[in-house]
């Protein structure tokens, strides 16, 4: 077993951090107040390989592997959860999907630029009655020879409003229950797509996040991913690996707020000296840093597990169950430590502990992830 990491691995981590502190952290509260979406950083992190991290070079991709990928998410997620979210469903959900399983002709029209950063994807599953359930699919995509007509609704899309490519999973036989699901691409302008309001959220603020709406969409059968009745599985498979992702991304919410923390327990005062030298804060500090080294560990180990082509479903599972409750746990406690002024904006933690909680919910709740991972123990 080896615990280091590469002189490449270091780089992509001092990069990702400089990209944090030099780029997203300058207006990131204001950029939450107003729910803005962080499009000139996007842009500059497009430009510099982080929107399509593990594709390969021959599509504009960087050709790293997952390592360096949660490392980058880990680092822009401690300052700007919204911006990383991007970043996350750009590479994992996106990218991945159409490299592992599209055609060379998609690729080569569709993936292209999404791994560039000259347009950015959104991956279109959940529905009003379709989320954690993702086998009882309203959309339908009905075959009608050269195409498809896609009608239907998609909910909590990241991405949803400034998205170029959407992966869309619809059903095209019901009777075939998730055998007659398909992932069609959808693009943006398609007559009869329309994009819904912006949701205010609690936390992700910045992200861009919408209801989508498909209204006799003519979807040429050259769009469908995989073979008829692939979607199902297209979905389960891209989803695995983006719980990597957002396992990563909620370690990196956990870290920020504990560096925060620590720091501020250094220079704040009170009973006469630092608040770090009283034991309640001391082992405040103590047990965040714990259960961040830990959840560091299973990240990096699910995405060791994905680049060595073993099945990393379990071992992604609890990566992001753990991952999230420590981001929960963690952010509660730096506001704690913080007191008063953990509860204003001006300290960032009671942002990263409204960002935290979306990664307890979205690309498989935490509910979900017990039942992978009962069912995987179980069968044993």
């Amino acid at each position: 077993m080896d615990f280091s990491l590469s002189e490449e691995h270091l780089m992509i981590r001092q990069a990702a951090r400089d990209f944090a502190q030099n780029e997203l952290l300058p207006g990131v509260i204001e950029r939450d107040d107003a729910q803005k979406f962080p499009a000139e950083q996007i842009k500059k992190l497009g430009e510099l390989g982080f929107l399509g991290m593990m594709t390969d070079t021959k599509y504009n991709g960087s050709g790293m592997d997952t390592l360096s990928y949660v490392i980058a998410m880990e680092e822009l997620s401690k300052v700007d959860a919204s911006a990383s979210v991007v970043v996350s469903v750009n590479n994992s959900l996106v990218c991945w999907g159409l490299e592992a399983f599209a055609s060379e002709e998609q690729k080569q029209k569709y993936l292209t630029r999404l791994a560039s950063g000259e347009v950015i994807g959104a991956f279109c599953l959940s529905e009003p009655e379709a989320g954690s359930d993702a086998t009882s699919q309203k959309t339908t995509a009905i075959d009608k020879g050269d195409h498809y007509i896609l009608n239907g609704t998609k909910n909590w899309i990241t991405n949803g409003g400034t998205a170029d490519t959407y992966l869309v999973i619809a059903q095209t036989d019901k009777e075939k229950g998730h055998k007659g699901i398909n992932a069609l691409i959808v693009e943006k302008g398609m007559p009869g797509f329309e994009i819904g309001p912006k949701e205010n959220k609690l936390g992700i603020r910045g992200s861009d996040t919408h209801s989508l709406n498909f209204n006799d969409v003519k979807i040429p059968k050259e769009n469908r991913i995989g073979e008829d009745g692939f979607g199902f599985k297209f979905a389960m498979k891209t989803l695995a690996g983006g719980r990597i992702g957002i396992a990563a991304q909620a370690l990196g919410i956990a870290a920020g707020a504990y560096e925060l923390a620590l720091k501020y327990s250094k220079e704040r005062k009170a009973f006469g000296t630092e608040i770090a030298n009283h034991q309640a804060i001391a082992f405040k500090l103590a047990d965040m840093h714990v259960q961040i080294e830990a959840v560091r560990n299973l990240v990096y180990k699910s995405a060791w597990e994905k680049d060595q082509g073993l099945n990393y479903d379990l071992s992604g599972a609890i990566a992001k169950l753990y991952a999230s409750k420590v981001a929960m746990d963690t952010t509660i406690e730096a506001v704690q430590i913080h007191g008063g002024n953990g509860f204003v904006k001006d300290y960032h933690v009671e942002r990263l502990m409204r960002d935290a909680k979306i990664t307890q919910i979205y690309e498989g709740t935490s509910e979900i992830q017990k039942i992978v991972i009962s069912r995987s123990i179980l069968k044993d």
